[in-house]
């Protein structure tokens, strides 16, 4: 993530604004095996994802290696074959897929915190960030549940949450095949907030590993933006009793400021509920 120097008007007069995008996160790729083609535009419009800063980055897997992929919104890495494989199969919502990137239900997540003395290891303000954001998904009683370890060792982990050199923020990815993306990104410049502000990073990026999208897509408003997008692609679908517009509390916005206390809003509790 980026902070945005710009102060916004109206309800975001003195919040400082942060970015779930950070330019030096996933190192941009110097001999680019992919490229943001028209055909490539054209897809991410038809899933309703924004086009307005599509990048090409060399992503860091689990193993050590790294990957070209693309990085859309900010803070969401799609491989090519994720997205040669993505599909709205009934439509989106204004949250997230209902679709086959979602996690197959009921499940059992097992979620594992880097721990130890090397540099992907969680700091202490992280850890407590993370713990806060798995106590508030299982507070829920959705079909879905979390377990969380911190360890040095990620065997059996559904998601592995580390730590990365970098301003604050974090990346994550879609589901696929009815599992969880299998990492979470969380940069060092986080360390520098508050608690409530790691657990508000690390659950809205759990939220895309489980299939959940920005709520503001369309416009990036929480962004100090208006990359309008118009309306969602064919088959849009709404949650019931959840806003069609900008909601301005959502833990799933693009941006976030720096008085965030990671609680999710009734509209989120009432999505997330819908889908799990």
């Amino acid at each position: 993530m980026k902070k945005i120097k710009s102060i916004l008007a109206l309800s975001f007069i003195a919040l400082t604004i942060v970015s779930c995008n950070k330019e030096d996160v996933a190192d941009q790729s110097n001999q680019e095996s992919l490229k943001v083609t028209p055909e490539v535009l054209n897809k991410l419009s038809s899933l309703s994802l924004n086009t307005s800063d599509v990048q090409v980055v060399k992503n860091t897997k689990l193993d050590g290696t790294t990957e070209d992929a693309f990085l859309i919104e900010g803070d969401i890495i799609v491989t090519q074959e994720q997205l040669k494989n993505m599909d709205l199969h009934g439509g989106i919502t204004t949250e997230q897929y209902r679709t086959t990137n979602l996690v197959t239900a009921p499940k059992t997540i097992k979620v594992v915190g880097l721990s130890g003395t090397g540099t992907t290891a969680l700091t202490t303000n992280m850890r407590a960030g993370l713990q806060a954001a798995i106590n508030r998904y299982n507070s829920l009683g959705l079909s879905i549940n979390f377990t969380l370890t911190f360890s040095s060792s990620t065997t059996g982990a559904n998601i592995v949450v580390r730590r990365q050199t970098g301003s604050a923020g974090g990346v994550a990815g879609f589901p696929s095949g009815g599992n969880p993306y299998n990492s979470v990104t969380l940069y060092s410049g986080l360390d520098t907030y508050s608690t409530g502000v790691n657990a508000h990073v690390a659950a809205h990026e759990i939220g895309h590993c489980i299939g959940l999208r920005h709520t503001d897509w369309f416009s990036r408003q929480s962004c100090g933006q208006n990359s309008n997008e118009g309306t969602a692609g064919v088959g849009a679908i709404q949650i019931p009793g959840t806003p069609s517009g900008y909601d301005a509390t959502s833990y799933m916005r693009a941006c976030f400021g720096s008085n965030e206390t990671g609680a999710f809003n009734a509209n989120d509790v009432t999505a997330l509920n819908y889908l799990y």
